[in-house]
């Protein structure tokens, strides 16, 4: 019998002020929420005023992670110490395996339509891949594999599977799920989930009701607005209803590591030394390898 996976714990975001002077909404890598193994930071950015952005996010480094940037609307130019240099758009993911180091920048831009919005969420590497050579993704939004049910359901599945469609990002360690779905009023959603592995949803637009209930009593579940991150306890299946209102969440789920973390600032890795290795590098100049 599977076992539908309850609600045990909802995080309303905070402001924080990052990059050059960028406002955005942080759920994990808080002092209420310092990480959901494996995933280390999740923010959620766009804003009405361009100043909430356009100073960006200058040359920095990363090592140890995974950094995955999705953009609902707008645009990113983005160029690194690896030599990749472009642009991402309305749809589009960026998937940067940071390994043992690299430099990168990402600057926001002011859409010509709109609003500009995104997430970006940062998965942690195993001890044994901390070091792992760099790696770069870009994922255009026509690459992405997108499900459209009888009853207005949407899914792009950008990492993971739905009813047999794999994603568009492959290959990487924690075996994620990364998942924008849509699910109109009266309707829901229901995705698998290997037990065992952390799961998450971030709400970002309507209110719904999550966790382990029937459909026909479906006030026995969890009720949540946008925009909040849902965090599910352990079980096979994760259950979403759009009551009177629409809905739209990213899924996410990964393989917990269960390893020490010592981290600062842009680098994650499992001991303080590491920590002051990554720093010396940086100050030697020998940290891109």
């Amino acid at each position: 019998m599977k076992i539908l996976r309850k609600v045990i714990d909802i995080i309303d975001p905070i402001y924080v002020m990052e990059g050059a002077g960028v406002r955005l909404r942080r759920s994990i890598a808080t002092q209420k929420l310092d990480y959901l193994d494996p995933f280390l930071l999740f923010d959620h950015f766009g804003s009405e005023n361009p100043q909430d952005y356009l100073a960006g996010f200058p040359m920095h480094p990363h090592r140890g992670i995974e950094t995955v940037t999705y953009i609902l609307n707008g645009r990113v130019d983005h160029n690194d110490s690896l030599g990749n240099s472009g642009t991402i758009g309305k749809g589009d993911v960026q998937w940067m395996t940071s390994g043992s180091g690299i430099l990168h920048e990402e600057m926001p831009k002011e859409p010509k339509i709109g609003v500009m919005e995104g997430f970006q969420l940062w998965v942690n590497l195993p001890a044994k891949l901390k070091m792992t050579t760099p790696r770069y993704q870009e994922i255009k939004s026509s690459q992405i594999p997108e499900i459209r049910r009888e009853d207005g359901v949407v899914v792009r599945i950008i990492a993971g599977g739905v009813e047999g469609v794999k994603g568009a990002v492959t290959e990487i360690y924690a075996n994620p799920e990364y998942l924008d779905v849509f699910i109109p009023a009266g309707f829901s959603f229901e995705q698998p989930v290997k037990r065992g592995h952390t799961v998450f949803a971030y709400l970002f637009e309507g209110e719904g009701i999550f966790g382990k209930f029937e459909l026909e009593s479906w006030e026995n579940g969890t009720k949540a607005q946008a925009t909040r991150l849902i965090i599910f306890g352990d079980g096979d299946v994760v259950r979403v209803y759009a009551n009177k209102n629409s809905v739209r969440i990213l899924l996410v789920s990964g393989k917990p590591l269960n390893e020490p973390i010592a981290r600062y600032g842009p680098f994650v890795m499992n001991t303080d030394m590491e920590i002051q290795q990554a720093l010396e590098d940086l100050n030697k100049g020998t940290f891109v390898k």
